[in-house]
C-alpha cells in the first residue's frame, strides 16, 4: 500500500508563480509556461533547460537575459514593473489556494485511513503523524520561492515520507485484525480486511481529485489576472527581438 495519491495534495508553484496545479491551470485558465520561476527578494528569474535554453530575471523596470542586461524605452520598462508587481501580488492568493488543496486532501486521507482501523490509539496515532506531516507541507508551501521545490525527487520525497510513517500503523493494526478474525474461524471477515486496504490503495486517488474541485471557483479567480500578465509581456522581447513568452495561453 503507497499513497502515491497524495502527490495531488499540495497543488503549487505553477509556473506561472503561484501555487496552483499546472493541470488546474491548463485546464481553467488555458494557460501555462515552458519555465521554472524563482522568487528573490529583488527579482523574478525564469529559467529553462529546454532549448532554447534561456535564463531571464526581471527587476522593477529592468530586464537581464542570459546575464546580459538590456536597454528598456520607457515604456517596456512601466510594462515590466507592473508584469513584476501583478505577478508578485498573485503569490499571497496561490498560496492560500495551496494550503486548502491541503487541507482537503489530507481530510480525505485522515477519513480514509481511520474507517480502516479498529482502536481508538490507532486513530489518534494516525491523526498526529497526518497532522504532523501536514504541518510540514503547510510549511514548505508558505515559505517556498521556486517552482523547482515541488517537482521530481523534491516532492516525492515528502510524499514518500509520509507513506513510509503511515503504512507500518495501518498494516500492523490491519493484520491484527485479520490475526483476530482468523484465529475465531472468520475467514471471510480476514479477507474482507484485505480487500478494504487494496481499495484504499486504488480508491484514494479519486476521492482526493474529487476534494479538490471545490478549488476550482479559487482557480478560476485568477484567470484574468493570468492573462492580464500575458497580456503585459506582449511588448517586452529580448536583444533579438524574440517574445519572451513567460506565461502561455492556450499554447501561445
Amino acid at each position: 500500500m503507497k499513497f502515491s495519491s497524495l502527490l495531488f495534495v499540495i497543488a503549487v508553484c505553477a509556473h506561472a508563480g503561484h501555487a496552483v496545479a499546472v493541470e488546474d491551470l491548463l485546464d481553467t485558465c488555458r494557460a501555462g509556461s515552458s519555465y521554472d520561476l524563482t522568487l528573490t527578494p529583488g527579482s523574478l528569474v525564469f529559467e529553462r533547460a529546454a532549448p532554447p535554453a534561456r535564463r531571464i530575471e526581471l527587476r522593477d523596470g529592468a530586464l537581464r537575459i542570459d546575464g546580459v542586461a538590456l536597454t528598456l524605452n520607457t515604456e517596456d520598462s512601466d510594462r515590466l514593473a507592473l508584469f513584476v508587481r501583478e505577478m508578485r501580488g498573485l503569490v499571497p492568493q496561490a498560496r492560500a489556494i495551496a494550503q486548502r488543496g491541503l487541507d482537503l486532501a489530507t481530510g480525505v486521507v485522515r477519513k480514509e485511513t481511520r474507517a480502516l482501523v479498529s482502536t481508538t490509539q490507532a486513530r489518534a496515532e494516525l491523526d498526529q503523524r497526518i497532522a504532523a506531516h501536514a504541518a510540514e507541507m503547510r510549511r514548505r508551501i508558505a515559505t517556498s520561492s521556486s517552482t523547482r521545490d515541488w517537482q521530481g525527487e523534491a516532492f516525492e520525497h515528502e510524499v514518500d515520507a509520509m507513506a513510509e510513517d503511515l503504512v507500518p500503523l495501518l498494516t500492523a493494526d490491519l493484520g491484527g485484525q485479520a490475526v483476530t478474525a482468523a484465529l475465531n474461524g472468520d475467514v471471510d471477515a480476514a479477507l474482507a480486511l484485505q480487500a478494504r486496504a487494496s481499495e484504499l490503495g486504488n480508491g484514494l486517488q479519486p476521492k482526493i481529485e474529487r476534494s479538490l474541485r471545490a478549488l476550482r471557483p479559487d482557480i478560476e479567480a485568477l484567470c484574468p489576472s493570468i492573462r492580464r500578465l500575458h497580456e503585459l509581456q506582449q511588448g517586452l522581447r529580448d536583444g533579438k527581438g524574440r517574445s519572451l513568452d513567460l506565461v502561455e495561453i492556450d499554447g501561445r
